[in-house]
């Protein structure tokens, strides 16, 4: 749960910024988290105890302004309050750190690397994720696990977090017509949760592959029909 010093006034959701207005300046940041939240979306359908919020603002403090990820997820809280959804993520209110924090390092860097790990360590955040796609030497994907109030940096991918249930990795796929890395979600063996439109060219295969045995049989039972008509025998009786 949320701990801090905070003044006697504290404002609700609906009286702060909705982020910090800093556009995002690559598409990356955006697309990313998004195909993380459309899995969710199906994986956890039937749950309604998680939020996963993209370039949305996270406010830790009234007085301060707010630190605006490219993804989050918070597990126990309400996923809709009400219709309107939520404006940002306010602390004070939901009283549950976000789980998961996701930064797509874009063209300029933004922090990523040094003063977040500070800010995300101090807000309690147990999994902090960086992916920067253009590095070379060094790993894409960090996968930063908070062990007693400072981040340990694991070395294996895809990395399962057992206190959220899910896999972090990356891999080669098709998303929004473009072939690249992609971040997905994993089980605990390893395998990789489907995307929306993988499970929709399943279904649409499953449904062809359906048809097809339907026909075949239908082929066999007039076959069948057409001998037994042959030896005088009626097959409708």
């Amino acid at each position: 749960m949320f701990q801090s010093e905070l003044p006697r006034y504290l404002p609700t959701a609906d009286e702060l910024p909705c982020s910090d207005d800093t556009p995002v300046d690559n598409e990356l940041q955006e697309l990313i988290p998004s195909l993380l939240k459309s899995i969710l979306q199906i994986l956890w359908a039937d749950r309604m105890d998680w939020f996963f919020g993209i370039d949305m603002g996270v406010y830790y403090h009234p007085e301060q302004p707010p630190i605006v990820p490219d993804g989050f997820l918070s597990l126990g809280v309400e996923r809709f309050y009400d219709e309107e959804l939520r404006p940002s993520y306010v602390l004070w209110e939901e009283q549950v750190v976000p789980s998961f924090v996701l930064e797509v390092v874009s063209v300029t860097p933004g922090r990523e690397y040094t003063s977040k790990l500070d800010d995300y360590a101090r807000m309690g955040v147990l999994y902090y994720v960086i992916y920067n796609s253009k590095r070379r030497r060094k790993p894409k994907l960090e996968i930063h696990k908070l062990v007693n109030g400072k981040y340990e940096l694991q070395d294996t991918h895809p990395f399962w977090m057992p206190e959220i249930g899910l896999g972090i990795g990356y891999e080669r796929g098709d998303h929004c017509g473009l072939t690249r890395d992609w971040l997905y979600w994993y089980d605990e063996d390893n395998q990789r949760y489907p995307t929306p439109a993988e499970q929709i060219k399943q279904f649409q295969l499953q449904a062809v592959q359906e048809r097809s045995q339907l026909a075949q049989e239908r082929m066999r039972s007039n076959k069948l029909a057409a001998k037994l008509r042959l030896l005088g025998i009626d097959p409708d009786e």
